[in-house]
């Protein structure tokens, strides 16, 4: 009877419904084009000056040859409905609306997040290439670098989770959080619990989490629910049953702030899987940090910037930054710098990406990544390889247990020229890695949201926090360094020997890999 009631619930669900109806609007747009059959010659006429004006335009277009190609390739197939579809993509009001609405709250918060010059001026003296890079953060995604902040890393959802709670139940005045996934179970039944009593004490609480969840994992109505309860809450892009490109656009990031004075960040989302109370793909291995300090009020911010895309009236932002500076607690050192940043997909200003890139091309002795994906454009694929062969020991820790086969088998058709340039690949035996870290030289370190993917670096939004000769880096290393000893080296060897099938599929899925 259970599996029964699952089905039921399935079939007349919401993911039913919107699926059928997004169906229903593709064969209505088929039987459109079916019905130009009288008329093909005249359409072969028109599509074809179509798709050579449109291919003109996508060559000049400011993006990725590899969206290019994405593109052309429809376009050239499939001239009608490929020419079409771009028309259709490109000409999306909602997602034109968000890009104003987020450039006009960056606009408001701007205030908010200028550069102390002093600080500039000592990353600048110490290291003048980490200056560049602040002063980029600064300019072209809007958040400075600070000192006075101190970073505590967790190499488990389970340990951030814990932390967590107990930071949560501190709250005095506010507790935002912003994620990716929540999901009903033990996680996030003990977070809402404290949520419920802050709530009832007076703290503000507002939760914000990614609209694909009311597909499969929440009622669509569960904002109403925490409304009831005295929680403010809201779906960011809710999925709705119509042909849209904004739904491809996804927010990625996982943020908690509290009392604008201590934040979270990381590749933890608030469901079972994260913290291994659920196990789906053997040992789930996530990271995150929390920080304490003048540096959280980029993340603050940045959750109010996402929060007010939607609303007619700015906040007061000004009642969201604490008036005196925070007092750390004993054992709580702050050391070094760190430049929390945001970035999305509405300005093609590829900030994740430049950021990792600036990483790969200034080590000097080693990088060392962790990431659930690895699906590379050209440029991000000849930085590993450059980095490589110029003795740069740079090496990737990636899932063994992955959690989608298709983004498995794309991954592994890099493996063997990423291998061949001296890169190495190792496979996390015990199950799934989940964690989002760049660690290089013992000096600098990023963890955040962002995946080395296409989807991550060009088009979710995503966040991650920047630490240089913070005492958090060696934390980071030394797990980095323990988590090798749970993986398995990728062969070349290996390489030969894997599933002829799944090489050709994987492949095949790379004609399309931007737009996974």
């Amino acid at each position: 009877m259970k599996h029964i009631r699952k089905l039921f619930r399935i079939i007349f669900g919401r993911t039913a419904f919107v699926v059928l109806a997004l169906l229903l609007q593709i064969a209505i747009l088929v039987t459109f084009f079916l019905r130009l059959e009288n008329y093909m010659h005249i359409v072969y006429v028109v599509s074809l000056f179509l798709s050579a004006v449109v291919i003109i335009y996508i060559f000049n277009e400011p993006i990725n040859s590899s969206f290019k190609l994405a593109w052309i390739v429809p376009v050239l197939v499939i001239p009608v409905f490929g020419v079409m579809l771009y028309i259709f993509v490109q000409l999306q009001p909602q997602t034109k609306f968000t890009a104003r609405q987020i450039r006009r709250r960056a606009q408001e918060t701007k205030p908010f997040l200028s550069q102390d010059a002093q600080t500039a001026r000592a990353l600048g003296q110490t290291d003048p290439g980490e200056g560049r890079l602040a002063e980029y953060l600064k300019d072209y995604a809007g958040y400075p670098v600070y000192r006075n902040t101190y970073v505590k890393y967790f190499p488990l959802g389970e340990d951030k989770f814990r932390d967590l709670l107990e930071e949560l139940k501190k709250a005095e005045h506010f507790i935002f959080l912003e994620y990716f996934i929540i999901d009903r179970g033990y996680m996030w039944d003990s977070i809402l619990a404290v949520l419920e009593e802050k709530a009832r004490a007076g703290v503000e609480v507002r939760v914000m989490y990614d609209g694909m969840c009311c597909l499969m994992l929440l009622p669509y109505h569960y904002p109403r629910e925490l409304e009831a309860k005295g929680i403010r809450c809201k779906m960011f892009f809710p999925i709705k049953p119509t042909l849209s490109t904004h739904h491809n656009n996804r927010d990625h990031r996982k943020i908690a702030v509290i009392d604008g004075h201590t934040a979270f960040t990381g590749g933890v989302n608030l469901a079972d899987e994260y913290i291994n109370r659920r196990i789906r793909f053997g040992h789930w291995k996530d990271v995150a940090v929390m920080l304490k300090g003048e540096a959280v009020k980029s993340f603050t911010m940045m959750f109010l910037q996402m929060w007010n895309v939607t609303e007619s009236r700015p906040d007061d932002y000004s009642r969201y930054i604490p008036k005196e500076p925070y007092i750390f607690p004993g054992g709580m050192e702050p050391t070094g710098f760190v430049a929390p940043y945001g970035d999305g997909p509405m300005d093609r200003e590829l900030v994740g990406k430049q950021v990792y890139l600036d990483i790969l091309n200034r080590a000097k002795k080693y990088v060392y990544i962790m990431t659930p994906y690895l699906i590379l454009d050209d440029e991000m694929e000849n930085a590993l390889c450059y980095g490589a062969k110029r003795g740069v020991d740079v090496r990737i820790i990636m899932p063994h247990i992955p959690d989608k086969k298709y983004a498995y088998l794309l991954a592994r058709t890099y493996y063997p020229e990423l291998i061949a340039a001296g890169v190495k690949i190792y496979e996390y035996t015990p199950g799934f890695v989940h964690g989002k870290v760049f660690v290089s030289d013992d000096e600098k370190a990023v963890v955040g949201t962002i995946n080395l993917d296409f989807r991550s670096l060009y088009l979710h939004f995503e966040c991650a926090a920047y630490m240089y000769r913070n005492r958090v880096v060696e934390d980071i290393l030394r797990d980095y360094e323990e988590t090798l000893k749970k993986c398995r080296l990728v062969t070349d060897q290996d390489c030969r020997q894997f599933s002829r099938a799944g090489t050709r599929a994987g492949r095949l899925l790379r004609l399309i890999a931007p737009l996974m």
